[in-house]
């Protein structure tokens, strides 16, 4: 079973060995459940945050678009905010949050990158194999990819490269809207995120199972 690295270095090394292993394709079945996850930490801080920051991890999981399950977790920051290194800071408190949906779920939508990573092993990824759940990763910008605009229309996509290699899709979800960056991540290839993104969002620009993680995190965070 994997764990979470304490270090930077011991981090480093996992990424660089979750980036070399080859777990078997998931594909979407006919009718699968679609998980979200998001982390945010206390407001006002100067910086980037500290190690120690209250911090809140909303979860949710939707069928056919409806809650299925829910749930927010409370805690500490492990790590101040380093790119690349996101997993220190948020990888325990997102576990804790999925594990507290009693609901086994098909697929997981991190607020994370995957293959867009300097290792190419984010948080999406790492996620995924800690859980052993296959995730996509679904951010508003880019870490180290590089890809232009898709043209603006619900479904429209153009690749996220790093050198040759494709590591996700900026894809319109909502016409009129910035598009989302999609990143393959866990046992998901870019084409199968960009499917199960779709597939998810319905007539949101956000995803309502990251949306609803989102707003049980920030909620929980407003009443402390």
């Amino acid at each position: 079973m994997r764990t979470w690295p304490a270090t930077a270095e011991d981090l480093i090394r996992e990424q660089d060995e979750l980036a070399r292993a080859s777990p078997s394709p998931w594909t979407p079945s006919a009718d699968f459940s679609i998980g979200g996850c998001f982390f945010c930490s206390a407001r006002g801080k100067a910086g980037p945050g500290a190690a120690g920051d209250p911090a809140w991890a909303g979860a949710a999981v939707l069928r056919s678009a409806r809650v299925e399950a829910s749930a927010v977790v409370a805690g500490e920051a492990g790590a101040p905010y380093e790119a690349g290194l996101l997993a220190l800071r948020e990888g325990p408190l997102l576990e804790a949050a999925i594990g507290s949906l009693g609901e086994r779920l098909d697929v997981l939508l991190v607020d994370a990158t995957g293959r867009d990573h300097p290792r190419c092993a984010g948080l999406a990824l790492q996620l995924g194999a800690i859980l052993d759940v296959p995730t996509v990763g679904v951010t508003h910008r880019c870490l180290l990819a590089k890809g232009e605009w898709p043209q603006d229309e619900r479904g429209a996509r153009s690749p996220l490269r790093i050198g040759d290699e494709i590591v996700g899709y900026w894809l319109r979800t909502k016409a009129g809207t910035r598009p989302l960056a999609v990143h393959a991540a866990w046992r998901t290839g870019p084409e199968v995120a960009v499917e199960v993104v779709l597939a998810s969002a319905g007539a949101h620009r956000t995803p309502p199972p990251l949306r609803e993680a989102r707003r049980l995190a920030r909620t929980a965070r407003s009443g402390s």
